[in-house]
């Protein structure tokens, strides 16, 4: 599979992309979809931000209190900048809705860059499981991209083009001021965006060898536990050194076939960023575990 794919930006720039999963969760309390105009919402949410930040929606899942998208970014800093966003954005159609001012620090929002096949296929087949979080079945789920995926054009008859909406039906249906007149997307009878009219399907399926019985076999088989562990939980978690250094010991075989310490500065100087972004660790910790003093990776992470 091609995991850094080139893609064209609305202004006309080529450039070359690299798959990222984000992950945005409520704290504790902080739920984050409570009916149907919040899941609608948080899918235009995503899909309205990423055109804001030059990314690219492969698949997504919006559930009670979490939300999964898979996306295209240049760069770790605009993957970064659209967790940011949706996280903002959100927050501001709950404040409005709901009154609940304080919902921006409840939310946790976390950028992972998808560094490998395994992860990749993996990330992208778990995304549309999380339909069972809801107790849907993953086919009949309408807050993910799973119709994207292997179906062929799931156009509803009664399609409308999000680019032919009046100012006023703009701000009404898609929630944004945004001019969106140069969009592709397309909306159903329900005035829901339609996953086909927006989602890259064409990496989404190229990840599978545009197999449907190879996406079906990764689903099969599956460690769901180990999963959501990697992608919800182990981004937000400090650990501890021991389980870190491994941690980094597998990260750094898989860039640069060898141990951290093999690593040159060089070397060091190209992951530590991606760790800092990647994981809930410190600098002391991760300047211990790299060999570097403190001021010489907080020169790294500056830059």
């Amino acid at each position: 599979m091609n995991r850094v794919v080139d893609r064209v930006l609305p202004d006309g720039y080529i450039g070359h992309f690299q798959p990222f999963h984000v992950c945005i969760k409520g704290l504790e309390t902080a739920l984050l979809c409570r009916d149907d105009d919040d899941y609608d919402a948080m899918v235009k949410v995503l899909c309205v931000s990423a055109r804001r930040k030059n990314v690219f929606v492969i698949i997504y899942a919006v559930v009670s209190n979490h939300c999964h998208v898979a996306i295209l970014a240049m760069t770790q800093a605009d993957a970064d900048a659209y967790a940011k966003d949706i996280k903002k954005v959100y927050s501001m159609w709950v404040s409005k809705k709901y009154g609940d001012r304080n919902i921006l620090h409840r939310v946790e929002c976390k950028a992972i860059c998808l560094d490998n096949p395994w992860y990749i296929r993996n990330a992208l087949a778990y995304i549309p499981r999380n339909a069972l979080d809801n107790g849907c079945a993953i086919n009949d789920y309408p807050w993910s991209g799973y119709g994207a995926m292997f179906r062929g054009p799931q156009n509803a008859a009664d399609a409308r083009r999000v680019s032919g909406l009046t100012q006023r039906e703009r701000i009404a249906i898609m929630h944004t001021g945004d001019d969106l007149r140069d969009v592709p997307w397309l909306i159903d009878g329900k005035n829901r965006l339609i996953p086909d009219s927006f989602c890259d399907k064409d990496y989404l399926e190229q990840a599978f060898n545009y197999d449907a019985a190879f996406w079906l076999k990764t689903i099969g088989g599956q460690n769901s536990a180990e999963l959501h562990y990697v992608l919800e939980e182990k981004p937000y978690q400090m650990i501890t050194d021991t389980e870190f250094i491994k941690d980094v010991e597998e990260t750094c075989s898989r860039w640069f076939k060898q141990g951290i310490a093999s690593l040159s500065l060089d070397q060091k100087t190209r992951i530590a960023p991606y760790l800092y972004r990647t994981r809930k660790t410190s600098i002391p910790q991760l300047s211990r575990v790299l060999g570097l003093t403190r001021e010489r990776l907080s020169s790294i992470l500056e830059k």
